[in-house]
């Protein structure tokens, strides 16, 4: 996602229901964000667990980005879908699933999402 703004992205913790590739995307994330200049805070867990689920970890990321003025988050799972829904019972939080720039573009711009739903099982490993 290109912003404007410096921001802060918070994490979410990976699931069974993506485990490895989750771990991965989020790991090339955090790697690009740096890079770019962004300060990115990874939420956690650190290693995988088979107990993890999504709901809980998507209400610990909404709380985070609205305490947080000015910061984005993102959420990753699967396809993205039941990250965002339960990302988005949190007050204050917009969140998008989006599958390309473009998509993610649109999400903040005309619906000032402020938190990015990714499904690991979206994209391809490289």
């Amino acid at each position: 996602m290109r912003c404007g703004l410096p921001l802060t992205v918070r994490w979410t913790r990976p699931t069974r229901h993506w485990g490895w590739r989750g771990f991965t995307l989020k790991a090339r994330l955090i790697e690009r964000l740096t890079v770019l200049g962004h300060e990115p805070v990874d939420c956690g867990p650190e290693v995988l667990r088979e107990s993890d689920d999504y709901p809980p970890s998507c209400l610990i990321v909404g709380p985070t980005v609205i305490a947080d003025t000015g910061s984005l988050g993102i959420v990753i799972g699967g396809s993205g879908n039941g990250e965002a829904i339960a990302a988005n019972k949190v007050r204050g939080v917009r969140c998008a699933v989006a599958f390309s720039l473009e998509t993610a573009q649109l999400a903040r711009e005309h619906n000032d999402a402020n938190v990015l739903s990714l499904g690991a099982r979206m994209y391809d490993e490289d």
